[in-house]
């Protein structure tokens, strides 16, 4: 009786396979697979690079805005599929760059170049092509995504004297009578399958073949014809079928259909771990392809008589396993340049020459290297020969401290067995990473109106631009417009440079060496951003082993990356700043943007020269000029400019619109800048209440029985209580990073608590 639940589960399992085994078409015979090439034409008519780009859409993709421009986004990259923590942080001028290159093949027929993939090491080439090799491993189990192979069946001589026997058993007589796909192995002497997996429909004749597709794709709808690749059009079986072929249709004395009975369609998977359809070459001193004769076993001995003369060769290496899908050749330019000089023929005619035949091949070649190699590669007197042969994407570092923070806070997840990650130790180092990859802006490459605001950048000031689109709080308002509209000047600026901005800096790899010095640091305790800013210490005093680190620094703090620590600190206590005084609730979050809303609206009608509706009387009313005034004086607007400050507001809030159709302006969205300013004068305005508010939760903090009166301790409390729920701190990192902030900036007396920021 124990083990009648263990029957159930093995016969429900069984069941349960056996199902899937059938829904998903495994096996069929070849009239069977003629028939799903009929129902779907669109699916079973592509190539390798066709088949790529099926993927890429199959996840579809997004527009994604950023303060230099609007891009386009493949989720693929982003494993819809879960179960893997794999994604691409960025990089969305590569993806595109890479599905741009394959629409390119489809339209010439085939992948006639590789798609080099170059940049700065550890700037995500390998992650990237592991994202898109994940695709196509999810995207071939689902129904859109099916591939079919074929291989030949042999069957015992018992089975073919008197039929095959199977009267009876339910399946149609094309099924039965007609194929031998579906019988059991006690009824097979042999069968041979292929290893190069040709497409099922090379068995049809060329001529046939090419009037076949040109009827299936008359019929699609226009949305889905493309065009079928020179492998299906003009292509043939390889060495080892042909030959099977003409062995079999001569014993049948020519009758094409008996020979069809021998052929069993299976389905496959994109596999790396199977190498099957997607293969990564490492820079190994090996060809990519061989070919072994095969042994004349019991399996060759069932062969007809008419094969057993015959060497048959079976096929191995790195591009029989990536056949119908893509290879990837890891550090290609570090491989010596013979031996891959083969690419040149390989890749232009889709075919490798082995000693015994030619393999044609339906294959996406894709490749990585880093730019030094690139560069080396440049001077040799065969680069020209190759130059045709590539398709250049560059992969630079992440210049976008959003994504590399992501990236690191990801890796501190997996890194740190289970300790807490104090809030903004990712950040830390993320912006430390991207301000070592800033180029300095060469004022002359912008007009005479913004050299002078361009010049001055600072590091820091460039990457919050490339983030989140701020100018710096300072420069006035004429200028800040002027510098908000030359953000995509100043992204594509390097973009014609051998040194491009995301060459040179500080690589992901790293900086995950610093992420885990910093866990080590921690020993049992939290992760903490001050840790991070130990290590990069640390990290700045080998300038042996880091070449950026040994740039001269630059005027405005470019290269100057020891000064760079104490920017990134500044920046996390900024942070921590916010979160703090937000905590101590001494003015409520929304009142700034209550004050914000109602400026803008008696700015607008003051500039319709409209009345405004009094929301608490409903009477109109003239705009607040007053309440106008002290709004611009605390912006710090003169008031010479305030009405040339006003039409910039409105103008902005309608350039807005124009990009985002249909929805409602938010101006703590567009104002982002003014609104933080606007709170940052608010709270200076109460500077020793928030002073006071910080001793307090310090002392709350500190493990130490202090005294405090029972309205500050509950204000302490409300305040340790926010940073826990909402800010995502411990009681011991906000212990830390509340003591840090203290130490920096109000040490002092209550009176003179708030120091710059920035």
């Amino acid at each position: 009786m124990s083990d009648s639940p263990t029957l159930a589960l093995l016969s429900t399992l069984g069941e349960s396979i056996q199902a899937e085994f059938a829904r998903g078409r495994r096996v069929m015979s070849f009239a069977e697979y003629l028939a799903v090439v009929a129902a779907s034409p669109r699916r079973q008519l592509r190539t390798a690079p066709q088949y790529l780009l099926d993927a890429f859409d199959h996840y579809g993709s997004e527009e994604v805005t950023y303060p230099w421009g609007t891009v386009r986004r493949f989720r693929i990259f982003d494993a819809p599929w879960g179960g893997t923590d794999e994604r691409l942080y960025g990089q969305e001028a590569a993806q595109d760059q890479i599905y741009r290159s394959l629409q390119g093949f489809v339209r010439d027929g085939a992948a006639r170049r590789v798609i080099l993939l170059h940049g700065p090491n550890g700037s995500a080439k390998s992650t990237l092509l592991r994202c898109l090799g994940l695709g196509l491993e999810h995207y071939s189990a689902t129904d859109d995504g099916a591939l079919y192979r074929f291989g030949w069946v042999l069957p015992a001589q018992r089975t073919t004297r008197g039929g095959i026997g199977f009267a009876g058993d339910g399946r149609s007589a094309v099924d039965v009578a007609d194929t031998f796909a579906y019988l059991p192995d006690d009824l097979v002497d042999a069968r041979v399958r292929d290893e190069l997996r040709d497409h099922p429909l090379l068995l049809v004749p060329r001529a046939e073949r090419a009037a076949l597709i040109d009827e299936l794709t008359a019929g699609l709808p226009d949305g889905e014809r493309f065009e079928v690749g020179d492998y299906l059009r003009h292509g043939a079986l390889s060495a080892k079928n042909r030959t099977i072929y003409e062995a079999l249709l001569a014993s049948y004395q020519g009758d094409y259909l008996k020979v069809l009975r021998h052929v069993q369609v299976e389905r496959f998977y994109v596999s790396q771990r199977y190498r099957t359809g997607w293969v990564t070459v490492e820079p190994q001193l090996s060809v990519d392809a061989a070919e072994r004769q095969l042994t004349a076993d019991r399996s060759m001995a069932a062969l007809p008589p008419s094969l057993q003369s015959v060497a048959l060769f079976e096929y191995g290496g790195e591009l029989v396993g990536a056949n119908r899908g893509f290879i990837e050749y890891d550090d290609l330019l570090k491989r010596p340049l013979e031996h891959y000089k083969y690419l040149l023929t390989t890749v232009e005619r889709g075919a490798v020459a082995l000693a015994s035949t030619t393999l044609q091949l339906d294959l996406v070649f894709v490749g990585s290297c880093n730019d030094v190699h690139l560069g080396a590669f440049r001077e040799l007197p065969d680069f020209p020969s190759f130059r045709g042969r590539f398709e250049l994407v560059r992969v630079p570092y992440i210049l976008d401290v959003r994504h590399e923070e992501a990236l690191y806070a990801q890796r501190l997840r997996e890194a740190s067995g289970g300790r807490d990650v104090a809030p903004h130790t990712a950040y830390v180092a993320a912006l430390w990473a991207v301000l070592t990859r800033m180029r300095k802006p060469q004022a002359e490459h912008f007009s005479p109106a913004l050299a002078e605001v361009v010049s001055g950048l600072t590091p820091r000031a460039k990457a919050e631009l490339y983030a989140s689109g701020r100018p710096p709080p300072e420069l006035p308002a004429a200028q800040a417009r002027e510098l908000t509209l030359a953000i995509k000047a100043l992204w594509h600026e390097t973009d014609g440079y051998p040194i491009y901005e995301g060459r040179v800096g500080a690589s992901p790899r790293e900086m995950q060496g610093v992420l885990l010095a910093a866990i080590a640091r921690a020993g049992t305790g939290h992760v903490s951003p001050l840790g991070v800013l130990d290590e990069l210490a640390e990290l700045c005093r080998q300038t042996q082993l880091y070449e950026f680190l040994r740039q001269d620094p630059l005027p405005g703090g470019f290269h100057d990356h020891v000064a760079m620590i104490d920017t990134a600190r500044a920046a996390m206590l900024d942070r921590v700043d916010d979160e703090v005084r937000g905590a101590l609730g001494l003015i409520e979050e929304a009142e700034h943007g209550r004050v914000f809303d109602r400026y803008i609206t008696h700015v607008t009608h003051w500039l319709r020269k409209e009345k405004v509706r009094n929301p608490s009387t409903g009477r109109l009313e003239e705009p607040d000029l007053a309440m106008m005034r002290d709004v611009e004086a605390t912006l710090e607007v003169a008031a010479d400019d305030a009405e040339a400050f006003r039409q910039g507001l409105i103008a902005k809030i309608g350039a807005w619109s124009i990009d985002h159709k249909g929805e409602r302006p938010v101006p703590a969205v567009i104002f982002a800048d003014l609104l933080r300013r606007l709170r940052d004068a608010y709270f200076a305005r109460s500077k020793v209440e928030v002073a006071r508010g910080i001793d307090e939760l310090l002392r709350r903090l500190s493990d130490r029985d202090v005294e405090l009166s029972a309205e500050a301790l509950a204000r302490a409390e409300r305040a340790e209580r926010a940073l826990i729920e909402q800010a995502g701190y411990t009681r011991a990192s906000a212990r830390e990073l509340v003591g840090a902030l203290h130490r920096d900036r109000y040490r002092c007396a209550p009176a003179a608590a708030v120091s710059a920021r920035r």
